[in-house]
């Protein structure tokens, strides 16, 4: 038997994982096929030919959720503390740097916002409970505009929800839904963002290299630049199989041969798909799946087979699931040690910080530094983003999606009131996401394809696209416990997965709850 994963980003170095540790498969019978020359998909983090530093994004963790990520960290070595764990690793930095913001929300005025009220009036809270107990058959494809009233989208709640989770209002009632009984434990500490865990490095450096490593010492082999771009299906006796791949490296077309008993693990649609890069003078180019390819196959492998999901419904509507980030390389102190001032946190223990009012909804986050594996001691990273780069900016007149580095960091300056001295040093280097947001899109069930379909014989689905009841996309989790649903499924193991932790069904954590939303 071999298997064959279709991209690099964590759902398939977690299936690898698994198949390794819980299915008994040699590594060498395992093959993991790049369209790009870099491995881990959208946990990515880079150092550009200049010295500044990217991010497309930073994935944040929790200790009392992301049960399946766990169970694989704990058996991943560290490469940076020899007979700990990943998983392990990890704790020990985050008990050592623990999450308490003190400017979760700030004004037009710079004041930090009061935020130990939701803001909720009883309306709210009656329409918000409403969404939480209606079945997701009833909430079908509605979004969450036709659930909430409008001032319900000017609490305090909402721009904390929002912006931590990256929902926006036309987004999938379901989808919040899913949120609000997932994370209801971080509800009560939602101004503070105290149940957030993250990594010691950014994601590429903490988890990819590790994962990576541990998969290679296995004897798994990588193909970088390695497009796949069709599969050879056939129909057997109503199951479909796969029989073939067709790899486009680098304008060479090579085919695979799947043999009986071979595995297929497909990562269909990307929310990173399409993205770019600009620079401090520059926005980034507007690119969209034409200019990738990212969602061809999935489509193309989709038509006439309804049970392979339809991508059609994530992926037609880049104005509502699209925004802008941006990673800062400081080269001095001056804004770590003035955002330190005037939030009370130190790097790294402080989260997001949301300027209420801003126009294009921005965030920032300075992360426990250094940030980047060899980063120099003199340089400093912090991250931002932003819900609304089509829109002007309160200080810079024009879109941020038509601005470089240098106009969004004079918006940011504006929000502070700092002096744009603090930043001559510094590189902003923005990052267009078109379907950052996508997995979000209202859709019903059967939009999603299952890990692994009931027509499947050899063929797995690993992405943020596909269904798991009661589980959220948008999270590291949901892309390895699909991988572990579906290696477990098709190589039928024994092994338990860990169960989705269920806060909604905790009394205490209801009673918390309830007391948050009157306060």
């Amino acid at each position: 038997m071999k298997a064959f994963f279709i991209g690099s980003g964590i759902g398939s170095l977690a299936g690898a994982a698994f198949l390794i540790r819980d299915g008994g498969m040699p590594g060498n019978e395992i093959t993991i096929y790049e369209k790009f020359s870099i491995l881990g998909g959208s946990l990515d983090g880079a150092r550009l030919q200049d010295g500044s530093y990217s991010l497309r994004g930073g994935r944040m963790l929790t200790t009392d959720h992301y049960e399946c990520t766990w169970d694989l960290l704990s058996t991943i070595p560290s490469l940076e503390h020899p007979g700990q764990t990943v998983r392990d690793e990890t704790v020990a930095f985050n008990l050592k740097h623990r999450a308490h913001s003190k400017a979760r929300l700030v004004d037009r005025n710079r004041f930090k916002v009061n935020v130990s009220t939701m803001g909720f009036t009883m309306r709210d809270r009656e329409e918000l409970v409403r969404l939480a107990i209606t079945s997701e058959e009833e909430l079908g494809n509605s979004r969450i505009t036709d659930w909430l009233s409008p001032a319900f989208f000017e609490t305090n709640f909402w721009y904390m929800w929002q912006t931590t989770f990256a929902f926006q209002p036309w987004h999938s009632a379901v989808e919040l839904k899913r949120y609000l009984h997932r994370f209801i434990n971080e509800f009560p500490r939602i101004e503070t963002l105290g149940g957030v865990k993250r990594t010691i490095y950014n994601q590429y450096d903490a988890i990819v290299r590790p994962v990576e490593a541990w998969l290679k010492d296995h004897g798994v082999q990588f193909v970088s630049d390695g497009r796949v771009i069709d599969m050879d299906l056939a129909d057997e006796d109503g199951k479909v199989r796969v029989n073939g791949l067709t790899i486009d490296r680098k304008g060479t077309k090579v085919v695979v041969t799947l043999a009986d008993g071979d595995l297929l693990f497909f990562q269909n649609g990307s929310m990173t798909d399409a993205s770019s890069l600009g620079s401090m003078t520059s926005p980034p180019k507007p690119l969209t799946k034409a200019d990738s390819d990212g969602w061809t196959l999935w489509e193309k492998i989709a038509a006439g087979r309804p049970e392979f999901g339809n991508p059609s419904v994530f992926n037609s509507s880049i104005p509502e699931s699209y925004w802008t980030s941006f990673t800062v390389t400081c080269r001095d102190r001056s804004f770590f040690q003035q955002m330190e001032a005037f939030s009370g946190n130190a790097a790294g223990t402080g989260g997001l910080v949301t300027f209420r009012d801003s126009n294009w909804l921005m965030s920032i986050v300075l992360y426990h530094q250094p940030h980047f594996i060899r980063q120099p001691s003199d340089v400093e990273v912090f991250w931002g983003y932003a819900l609304h780069p089509d829109r002007i900016g309160n200080f810079v007149a024009k879109p941020m999606s038509e601005c470089g580095g240098a106009e969004i960091l004079r918006e940011l300056c504006g929000h502070l009131n700092f002096d744009n001295a603090v930043f001559r040093q510094a590189t902003c280097i923005p990052c267009r996401m078109p379907y950052i947001t996508s997995m979000f899109m209202p859709r019903r069930r059967s939009d999603r394809p299952l890990p692994v379909p009931p027509t499947s014989r050899n063929l797995a689905f690993i992405s943020q696209f596909v269904e798991i009841p009661d589980e959220v996309v948008f999270t590291v989790e949901h892309s390895v416990r699909a991988a572990q649903m579906a290696v477990y499924q098709l190589l039928g193991v024994k092994r338990s997965i860990p169960p989705i932790t269920r806060h909604d069904k905790l009394i205490s954590v209801l009673i918390h709850s309830l007391e948050k939303a009157f306060a």
